[in-house]
């Protein structure tokens, strides 16, 4: 299918803005670790970033990915398996001798578990945490002494999942969930010492994250000797387990780009591809103060909640 050429305009009107808006002028090459930058959002910031001049430590865990990245000019690959303590610090002191420095981190590498809770095994609950909750507080620690030394930015890819929550999500959920904690925490811990730290959010884009855990599972119960039953082989070959479908992730490239280099970046950005999922997630953060509010002794009426509102769209510049 033919994608609009409307829509392909737009893809690459927002690479070309995104690209020269942070390109790097001379003596200011910026150097960033993108973690899990073989494939889908990963690899399209790398692009990003490399294209506009800065220098890209990318990280990736198969020999394969690691020749491809290097291919790209301005990027570096680097073996790293964000559950590896060993190669985790081997990545550090890679990149401390080089002696660029570090301005960002990028932590993007992630993993999704697709079970319902009763029917999540303690190892695949174990893995997700270990990847995506685990794995960018290693690295985040590992390399802070680098960031804080450039007065640079932490950024992490999160999801809308971590606000909507839908069912069958349950342990991935709590990972981005999770994140939202840490970024805001983190940030405050940050904030006096010169560091940025912020959370890109986005909703459902191109990736390889369904099909890769997917794969992994079914490799396990072959090991197991079960054979797969109707209903896996369905989801196999279901658009669930297909992300093809959906959009390149250009425009959260672009919004990377604005939580690393903007003057004034944001706490968090989220990017949707459509309206109806900017709805769901907003609608469900709404959902939420309500309940919040609701039936408890210190509840505040419309006329406050709304004051409270324009409050913050006033302090966030997004008051008429």
């Amino acid at each position: 299918m033919k994608k609009p050429l409307g829509l392909i305009i737009l893809v690459v009107l927002i690479s070309t803005l995104a690209t020269f808006a942070f390109a790097a002028e001379d003596g200011d090459q910026k150097a960033i670790l993108v973690t899990g930058a073989s494939s889908g959002i990963g690899l399209k910031i790398t692009e990003y970033l490399s294209a506009a001049g800065h220098y890209v430590y990318a990280g990736a865990r198969k020999q394969k990915d690691l020749d491809s990245l290097n291919k790209m000019p301005n990027v570096q690959s680097i073996r790293l398996d964000v559950t590896v303590p060993a190669e985790i610090e081997v990545a550090v002191a890679k990149i401390t001798a080089e002696g660029r420095g570090l301005y960002a981190v990028v932590n993007n590498a992630g993993v999704a578990i697709y079970t319902p809770v009763l029917d999540t095994s303690d190892e695949d609950f174990h893995f997700q945490m270990d990847v995506n909750v685990y794995g960018p507080f290693r690295i985040t620690k590992a390399f802070a002494p680098l960031i804080l030394e450039s007065k640079g930015r932490f950024t992490t890819i999160g999801s809308i999942a971590g606000t909507l929550s839908p069912p069958g999500l349950s342990a991935y959920c709590m990972t981005k969930h999770a994140m939202e904690a840490f970024n805001d925490s983190f940030a405050s811990e940050m904030a006096p010492q010169g560091v940025t730290v912020n959370i890109v959010e986005p909703g459902n884009y191109k990736s390889k994250i369904s099909s890769s855990l997917h794969n992994r599972q079914v490799k396990q119960l072959q090991n197991s000797g079960r054979e797969l039953t109707d209903e896996e082989k369905e989801f196999v070959a279901s658009d669930a387990n297909d992300r093809s479908q959906f959009k390149e992730p250009d425009e959260v490239a672009a919004a990377v780009m604005l939580a690393l280099f903007d003057e004034h970046p944001k706490a968090r950005y989220m990017v949707v591809p459509n309206v109806q999922e900017a709805q769901m997630t907003i609608g469900k953060a709404m959902r939420e103060v309500v309940q919040l509010n609701a039936d408890q002794v210190h509840n505040f009426d419309r006329a406050a909640l709304i004051e409270m509102l324009d409050r913050e769209l006033a302090a966030a510049g997004g008051a008429e």
